[in-house]
């Protein structure tokens, strides 16, 4: 199974869960990295990504590829990260046939109901153990 995060900005969010990922699945799942910059893709890269690329473009072409499609919720928001994520990046992601676990994080003041009150570390180990599961189920041909 190929799993691929993206993030942005820093890379915060993405290396930590990268590393929750490499922590938490097995040898033969793949975690690839994509960061819609280079600081996220480094971050992601030290933080044991196997595979990592930078940009629009590297997303549209990986998104094909993967089975799991990690990140926050601002990656299907056009226009979130102070204007990184953008219409070509958004549409790669929705139209990939990867299922995707986004975490309800966003600045954009869009509120999701049920997820108030929930940390950081909680949303992380939520999202980690929904991969997980998907990682256990046969994979798709």
């Amino acid at each position: 199974m190929r799993v691929c995060v993206i993030d942005g900005r820093g890379g915060g969010l993405g290396s930590r869960l990268v590393s929750g990922l490499r922590e938490t699945l097995t040898l033969d799942c793949r975690i690839m990295a994509v960061g819609t910059n280079r600081a996220a893709a480094e971050a992601m890269r030290k933080a044991g990504a196997e595979q990592v690329a930078c940009g629009v473009d590297a997303i549209a072409q990986m998104m094909p590829t993967v089975d799991v499609i990690v990140a926050s919720l601002n990656m299907v928001l056009p226009g979130a990260m102070l204007g990184e994520v953008t219409p070509d990046l958004v549409k790669a992601i929705l139209e990939a046939k990867a299922k995707k676990v986004l975490l309800p994080l966003n600045r954009l003041r869009v509120e999701i109901v049920g997820t108030e009150g929930r940390t950081m570390d909680t949303l992380i180990d939520e999202c980690l153990s929904r991969v997980r599961v998907t990682a256990q189920a046969p994979c798709r041909a």
